[in-house]
């Protein structure tokens, strides 16, 4: 139920009225019940007799105002004068009375708070602020009683004020859009039928292509499904992880787009804020689609024009690497690298096995280059096709495939120089009189007979006479293979990245930032002593937070103002706080020691890990329908966007 709770009009007995008065709308907030609290706008027309001081309106204004005289409360305010501020003239509102559970009252104090109201796709206030503590700049020395506002308790609720504040004009254009019946007026104009006519093609084309998308991912995930269990699906699921997440992220992104577009919820219609927040949720998933197939097309279109260069690129990179620097560096470490004397026998079978893994891997390479030109043109197409982070993701895969047999030597050498660190430690404890715990971690006093002294000192000393030997050969290639993982970690940041970041709250906040408040500030404007004198404010700004109270001028120590009107702002986000949060959530699995625990476990003979963990959207359940209702539903969505 929408009612008003009072007028503002013009004083009768002064020979002006307001300048601009019927353009200009006056929001009115009162105190109340809760559940009563609401805001109107107030005209100054249909001035007849008075009633009690108040207006006599026509129509559904007098069954309004009767109907809050007798349920809650009724406020008259009329415009008795002109401050000047800012270089312009603002009407002063003075309080006439209140009818108030049947009695009427006219000494009060009374607050005007101006504001502009909230509407879809324009602008809505939210208490939710990243710095909603911090003051605005001021250009005038606060008064005391500001300061002294921040130390008493707060006794209103600005949170339910401004939800009030959002919710009463959504929903009043909602229940008059659903219950008000619509006119019948038809519009003959040739730009609208063109438009409507457009509108419908467009629909009807998106509609068949993702028809067509539904169709053929419906046969593949039959034919996955016949096969499922068969080796080569799971060795393909296991080779190809990364690839297969994101066909399976992107699978579900073009299934259930059309159902994310649904409105299907009436109660976030009714606010201006859970309005926002639905539709920037139901644009979130098209907008990431479009914009990585578009990406995916620039970088599809380019890979395919250049295919045939940047296979040479690609292969003459290869050939450079396992040549020059693999092979060229074993060859190095089997001699005296840096000066340094290593064992002759050692380093020979450590160089030996590299060389004959890097030379049967080089041979493999010769057969596969042959067909990397329709590797490099099927990655173009499945860019173009399906977007950029499938084929990235692909590329992942493939790098760990190209370099199996670097991370199968480090893996190789990796495992003798742990043993050997870890053997080494053990010797060094038994000369200590020590040894290792596992049970409760720690180290324990320990007697060691003198054949067991014997033995460990027999042990220890070639172990450490071949430690360097080993050391060289695990740093060399724990630098290629760190290089490799770094290569492979960035392309997935990139991926996660494309997939979290905000395109479409991007986009409005380059349009219209006001869709992004952070906290709310009044600005005082002026205010009216009980000495019917007026002490003008120059844009009083203060932050009032959910702990702020408001003004309370009963002190009778100081002057007491009567009357009080302000303007009520927002603050904004910035463009760093409103893509920020996404992308702490992209790095909210990756733990914070990452780096410090990747550092210890090269340095005790431990693999980096391949992958960082950033978070992915999460696959949804595989959608089943027929054909023909996925393409009504596609084509319903689309013709409901495009008719807001």
């Amino acid at each position: 139920m929408f009612s008003l709770l009072g007028q503002c009009s013009t004083d009768m007995s002064s020979n002006s009225l307001m300048d601009g008065i019927e353009d200009t709308k006056k929001k009115l907030s009162t105190s109340g019940n809760a559940c009563e609290q609401r805001m109107t706008y107030m005209y100054p027309k249909n001035l007849g007799q008075r009633i009690c001081g108040c207006l006599k309106l026509d129509g559904s204004l007098a069954q309004c105002r009767q109907a809050s005289i007798g349920n809650s409360n009724w406020v008259q305010l009329i415009y008795d004068s002109h401050v000047q501020t800012g270089g312009k003239n603002i009407g002063f509102p003075k309080l006439h009375h209140i009818h108030w559970s049947g009695k009427t009252l006219s000494q009060c104090d009374v607050d005007v708070i101006i504001y502009e109201t909230p509407s879809y796709g324009a602008h809505h206030f939210s208490m939710s602020s990243l710095n909603s503590y911090e003051e605005v700049r001021s250009s005038f020395k606060k008064p005391k009683w500001v300061d002294e506002l921040h130390k008493k308790q707060a006794i209103i609720d600005l949170d339910i004020i401004i939800l009030s504040i959002n919710c009463a004009a959504a929903a009043k254009t909602l229940f008059e859009r659903r219950v008000v019946p619509k006119s019948s007026s038809v519009r003959f104009s040739i730009v609208f039928m063109s438009i409507a006519f457009t509108r419908h093609m467009l629909a009807t084309f998106i509609a068949s292509l993702f028809t067509l998308f539904f169709i053929f991912l419906q046969l593949l995930h039959m034919l996955f499904e016949y096969g499922a269990e068969s080796w080569i699906c799971i060795t393909s699921a296991k080779v190809f992880r990364n690839a297969w997440v994101n066909i399976q992220i992107r699978c579900c992104q073009i299934l259930y787009w059309p159902i994310f577009l649904q409105k299907n919820d009436a109660r976030s219609q009714s606010c201006v804020e859970y309005m926002e927040k639905a539709a920037l949720y139901r644009h979130s998933m098209w907008a990431t689609l479009v914009v990585d197939v578009l990406m995916g097309n620039l970088i599809g279109l380019a890979l395919l024009y250049h295919a045939e260069s940047v296979c040479l690129l690609v292969l003459n990179f290869v050939h450079d690497i396992a040549n020059m620097f693999l092979r060229s560096g074993c060859v190095w470490l089997m001699g005296v690298p840096a000066g340094f004397k290593l064992n002759t026998e050692l380093a020979g079978v450590l160089g030996m096995i590299s060389l004959n893994a890097i030379q049967v891997w080089s041979t493999l390479w010769i057969f596969g280059g042959s067909i990397f030109h329709y590797i490099m043109k099927g990655l173009a197409v499945l860019g173009i096709l399906c977007g950029f982070t499938i084929p990235a993701a692909l590329v992942i895969d493939m790098i760990a495939i190209a370099t199996l047999h670097v991370s199968t030597l480090h893996w190789l050498i990796s495992v003798l120089y742990s043993s050997q660190i870890q053997a080494l430690a053990s010797l060094w404890r038994l000369f200590r009189g020590q040894k290792w715990n596992p049970l409760r971690q720690r180290l324990d006093s320990f007697d060691y007979t003198v054949k067991q002294h014997v033995v460990g000192s027999l042990l220890f000393t070639p172990l450490l006479l071949l430690l360097p030997t080993t050391s060289v050969f695990y740093i060399f290639f724990s630098i290629v293979n760190t290089t490799i993982n770094l290569i492979c970690i960035l392309i997935e940041v990139t991926i996660s990245v494309i997939h979290a970041t905000p395109y479409i709250k991007i986009f409005l906040w380059l349009v219209r930032p006001r869709r992004f408040p952070s906290g709310i500030w009044f600005e005082i404007v002026c205010c009216r002593s009980n000495d019917n004198g007026y002490a003008e404010f120059d844009c009083a700004d203060e932050i009032i937070s959910p702990s702020t109270t408001l003004p309370q001028r009963k002190d009778a120590s100081r002057e007491t103002f009567h009357s009080l009107v302000s303007v009520l702002h927002s603050n904004y986000l910035s463009i760093g706080q409103v893509i920020l949060p996404h992308y702490k959530y992209v790095f909210s699995r990756v733990p914070k020691s990452f780096v410090s625990t990747s550092a210890y476990g090269i340095l005790t003979g431990r693999r980096m890990p391949s992958r960082l963990g950033t978070v992915l959207p999460s696959p949804m359940p595989w959608l089943s329908m027929p054909y023909k209702e996925y393409w009504s539903l596609c084509y319903d969505s689309l013709a409901g966007c495009c008719s807001h």
